[in-house]
């Protein structure tokens, strides 16, 4: 069987992909059938071999490949390899789960024999009533209303990035801990959150652009001691990099970034002016370095600011 979940809801999507290893880890107590492939890294040979290899717990195998869409030779063997008609290492019992964090074009090869073929959930970002929603709902799980007007005023700072949207409902419920019927009001928005920060973040960007330490970490402590989330510009640096790797794809496919919905103008615009500093290889190794980080953050193994810390650090030092 194989799952795919994408799209570009990943607060959503990593809770759907949670969800289904943590179920798996409930009826398979062993874990040694739970396989992660992620890309750069990835290689298809070792991907088959563990496929075919026999249990001896008899367990059903659960291969979670992410980011495949990035990796063109495992993408074409897998797909070769699934189409095969026989299948040895197929089966039924056998689980590959794909996960993929970026933008797809829907014209691919791999995304059409999955839109046919697999178990598919897309992750839109929620937009109007469906992300008020989803808000409202957050804050009833916390036993804490939200007033109307503090509803749309959170909405109109922060976003559809539900990562930070999460974070920032933490901070208001724990700011307030008090009877259902007081509420989150207006005020309370205003008081503890700030706008959103994606046109300010291009500075930092150029900065690890430009392999300038000194100068991505001012602009990291500006924005720190301005009182931005570190969480949040995380996941920002985080969603740039992406998008840089997307547009660089489609140009050297000579195709035309302008054509993804999602993104602003400007913010295509401003990607392209960056993208003449980064080579095709060192984007995809700087984004590989800051998935690995976010991943750690968001399992707990490092804070956002440690994971700011690094990611700057590590950065080559000479200019290229």
């Amino acid at each position: 069987m194989i799952i795919f979940l994408y799209g570009l809801d990943a607060y959503r999507s990593r809770q759907k992909l949670n969800e289904i290893i943590e179920h798996y880890k409930k009826i398979h107590k062993s874990g040694l059938n739970l396989k992660y492939f992620v890309e750069p890294e990835m290689d298809f040979q070792t991907f088959l071999d563990e496929m075919k290899q026999t249990s001896m717990f008899k367990e059903k195998k659960l291969a979670v490949l992410i980011n495949v869409f990035l990796n063109s030779e495992f993408k074409k063997r897998f797909l070769e390899e699934v189409r095969s008609p026989t299948k040895i290492w197929w089966g039924t019992e056998n689980i590959v789960l794909l996960y993929e964090t970026g933008q797809i074009i829907e014209t691919d090869p791999l995304f059409l024999f999955l839109k046919k073929s697999a178990r598919l959930q897309e992750f839109k970002l929620l937009e109007g009533q469906k992300l008020k929603n989803w808000v409202k709902k957050e804050f009833d799980n916390y036993g804490i209303e939200i007033s109307k007007e503090a509803l749309e005023k959170l909405i109109n700072f922060v976003g559809n990035d539900l990562w930070q949207m999460s974070n920032e409902i933490k901070k208001l419920v724990s700011y307030k801990l008090k009877p259902k019927d007081i509420g989150i009001s207006g005020k309370d928005i205003e008081l503890l959150i700030k706008p959103k920060i994606e046109t300010d973040i291009f500075q930092t960007i150029d900065a690890i652009a430009e392999k300038n330490k000194k100068r991505a970490f001012k602009f990291i402590k500006a924005h720190l001691e301005k009182g931005d989330s570190p969480f949040y510009l995380f996941s920002m640096i985080n969603f740039q990099f992406r998008n840089l790797l997307i547009i660089k794809d489609l140009m050297e496919k000579n195709l035309s970034p302008y054509s993804l919905n999602h993104l602003h103008p400007y913010v295509i615009k401003k990607s392209i002016s960056l993208l003449e500093k980064f080579s095709f290889s060192e984007l995809k190794k700087i984004y590989q370095k800051i998935f690995q980080l976010d991943l750690d953050v968001k399992t707990g193994k490092i804070e956002p600011e440690m994971a700011l810390d690094l990611l700057i650090t590590e950065l080559p030092s000479e200019a290229r």
